[in-house]
């Protein structure tokens, strides 16, 4: 058995969460084996807390919890083992078929007229879930009990195209802006989460202040930018891509709509994220040839990384409990060509159902154990 984690480091480490859906589950898991190292009552490891869609969710409640590490995770793997898709969106037959009629009236109307944005599902009830389960009180609390320094949720702008991190840190963290990115100042709420996770033409874009946003994903060149820009010297990171699977060989059909949009969706939430970290090593390696006076002449600074990456088929494993989901969902689905007898990635973002997010869980808690070894010296050296 492991010793026990009881010493922080002094370096700031951040938590980079990407995005997913429903696959969000396998971070809980990852997140378990690192909690039950520390002490009941030890606080977060991670000073600095980064998330992008449903990683911004658990993102937050970490950050709600960060004078306690191990309730935090708790608390998330409570609500991720009990899941429901009712609890994230309406799935009962009326509602899904009042919502796609509602997107061939709006169709009809003049484009003066005030109306919603376009969205297949109604997540209403996620707005209710968050509200339940997450003080964001607490949030500014552990930032003056230096149990945290900074909360980040990244959202983005359908009007200007940009990547905006919304955080949260004490009153010396400053704005910024890079080219498509910029980092504002303010007091997370859900209305941030609602933002960061509207996966396009799925759920709902949000409207913060004047504008409307979507899933953090879709602008998100630079997935590392928040956490280095907030100031982290190491940053541990937990993706949710899909594994890939070698060409057969075979004459594969042409794809539909539903494989398409799919596929895109798996690029938009882990390409991105894979595209960062190598730069960011290649900055580190050019870095090491460099004095510290050269390293502060350019405003450039090395910082450590570390991915933990599920070797998982999420689109064969939601396939797999593809029965679990509500009679109305699966009708829907085929209408979007998602068919029973062919696994889907739309269908692995949407399977919010407690026999697939306890599966996930499960899968991500045994890749934390295997790894566990590096992720403590990672963390407390």
């Amino acid at each position: 058995m492991n010793q026990k984690a009881t010493v922080k480091s002094n370096q700031k480490v951040a938590l980079v969460l990407t995005g997913g859906g429903a696959r969000a589950a396998y971070q809980v898991g990852v997140l378990k084996a690192i909690a039950e190292q520390y002490p009941r009552n030890h606080a977060s490891p991670f000073s600095i807390i980064c998330g992008t869609s449903a990683g911004a969710i658990n993102a937050t409640a970490l950050s709600v919890y960060a004078s306690c590490f191990r309730l935090g995770v708790k608390k998330l793997e409570y609500i991720w083992r009990n899941f429901e898709c009712k609890q994230v969106f309406k799935t009962d037959g009326l509602a899904i078929a009042k919502q796609l009629s509602s997107i061939v009236c709006k169709s009809l109307h003049a484009d003066y007229k005030q109306q919603q944005g376009f969205s297949l599902l109604n997540n209403e009830p996620l707005q209710d879930l968050l509200d339940a389960y997450l003080n964001y009180k607490r949030i500014d609390k552990n930032i003056a009990n230096q149990y945290l320094h900074a909360l980040s949720v990244t959202a983005s702008n359908y009007q200007d195209g940009n990547s905006l991190s919304f955080f949260q840190a004490d009153e010396k963290q400053q704005n910024w802006q890079r080219a498509r990115r910029l980092g504002q100042k303010t007091q997370i709420h859900t209305t941030h989460l609602l933002a960061s996770t509207a996966i396009p033409l799925i759920f709902p874009a949000a409207k913060v202040g004047k504008d409307f946003y979507g899933d953090g994903s879709i602008h998100q060149l630079c997935p590392l930018s928040p956490a280095i820009h907030l100031g982290a010297d190491k940053i541990l990171a937990i993706h949710l891509e899909q594994q890939r699977h070698p060409s057969s060989g075979i004459d594969a059909p042409a794809p539909n709509s539903a494989t398409i949009a799919g596929h895109l969706l798996d690029s938009v939430f882990s390409d991105t994220l894979n595209s960062d970290l190598e730069r960011l090593e290649r900055i580190n390696r050019t870095l090491d040839l460099l004095t510290e006076q050269q390293q502060q002449q350019l405003d450039l600074r090395p910082v450590e990384t570390l991915s933990i990456k599920p070797q998982l088929d999420f689109e064969q494993l939601s396939h797999d409990y593809y029965s679990h989901l509500p009679f109305s969902v699966r009708m829907m689905l085929i209408t979007l060509g998602i068919k029973r007898d062919k696994p889907s990635a739309i269908t692995s973002f949407l399977m919010f159902e407690k026999a697939y997010t306890n599966c996930l869980i499960s899968h991500g808690y045994q890749d934390g154990l295997k790894q566990i070894d590096n992720i403590l010296a990672f963390l407390e050296k």
